[in-house]
């Protein structure tokens, strides 16, 4: 018998069909797409990038560095604000799109680097996050990570994605809308019920993770600072560090299973008051029709079985 599951606080559900996991296309491997001879990420090729903005340094060389997308979704062009008539509603593509270079290494995946080089990439977001929100009409920084095909990677070298935008993402004012509803942070309660749950994947004195009692992707992941933290500003150094080791055991997991996968940071934004966690998204099933018609995903993993994976 199947299973159906609610999100914690938004009116989300997802159907639980286990007995379609073995399907051949639901777990199928990256696909690598051939690249052209010149990789615009590689040192020596950092004429090819817009101007750069920041690196970090290791015995002379960038270690890490970060730029204007040269294709960017969002740019400093025209004006943010919204017009609107009777339905119709539409600004211009106002904000800033950047690129972090996560390592020199052409084939090195965020997963094979260093516990502490995933920290200074964290450190580098939060850094961006506040930078990028302090310019006029910037409502909201929304950092992720395509890996692979299927997550919507267009080069193999390895980068975060950082978008300053003029509006609050939908997905995060939910959210917080939800959180707001209850006396108290829904989700300092929802980390202490999880601790103890089938679903922890690992946790740390100030991290935990777990698979969502409602997943929608297949081996879906939350990581949480313990503490009741709103942005990336307010974490201590060991916050940061234990974030890193945590992701990275998530991350080196799914490399073992060679899967597509998205991360992203949820932070709250200002005026709100929403815990801040990141979400790993594996994309391994295609969504089809009834997800498309109803809003509603189709998961044949139990976040349980997920979380045994994790653990092992």
């Amino acid at each position: 018998m199947g299973i159906i599951r609610k999100d914690y606080l938004l009116d989300r559900w997802v159907y639980y069909a286990t007995e379609r996991k073995k399907r051949p296309h639901e777990f199928k491997k990256v696909e690598v797409k051939e690249e052209s001879k010149i990789c615009f990420f590689c040192p020596d090729n950092e004429h090819l990038t817009p101007p750069e903005i920041g690196r970090l340094e290791y015995k002379g060389a960038w270690k890490m560095r970060w730029f204007l997308n040269k294709f960017p979704a969002v740019e400093r062009k025209g004006m943010p604000n919204l017009k609107s008539k009777k339905f119709l509603s539409e600004s211009d593509s106002y904000g800033m799109h950047e690129i972090i270079v996560e390592t020199q290494h052409h084939k090195s995946q965020l997963a094979d680097l260093p516990a502490d080089s995933i920290r200074q990439l964290l450190e580098v977001c939060g850094l961006r996050i506040k930078e990028l929100g302090r310019l006029k009409g910037i409502k909201y920084v929304q950092v992720f990570k395509n890996h692979g095909k299927d997550a919507g990677t267009s080069l193999l070298h390895s980068h975060t994605q950082v978008t300053a935008l003029p509006q609050i993402p939908s997905l995060v004012m939910e959210e917080a809308k939800a959180a707001k509803k209850y006396v108290k942070c829904p989700y300092c309660d929802i980390i202490k019920l999880e601790s103890k749950s089938k679903r922890r994947i690992i946790e740390t004195k100030n991290v935990v993770a777990f698979a969502p009692f409602a997943s929608r992707f297949n081996y879906e992941a939350w990581v949480f600072v313990k503490r009741h933290k709103m942005t990336m500003e307010e974490f201590e150094d060991i916050e940061y560090k234990d974030l890193a080791l945590v992701l990275k055991k998530i991350l080196v997991k799914l490399k073992k299973i060679n899967v597509s996968y998205n991360f992203f940071l949820h932070y709250s934004p200002q005026g709100e008051d929403l815990h801040f966690h990141i979400e790993v998204a594996p994309r391994m099933a295609t969504w089809g029709g009834f997800e498309i018609s109803t809003d509603a995903i189709i998961n044949s993993v139990l976040p349980e079985d997920a979380a045994k994976f994790y653990r092992r």
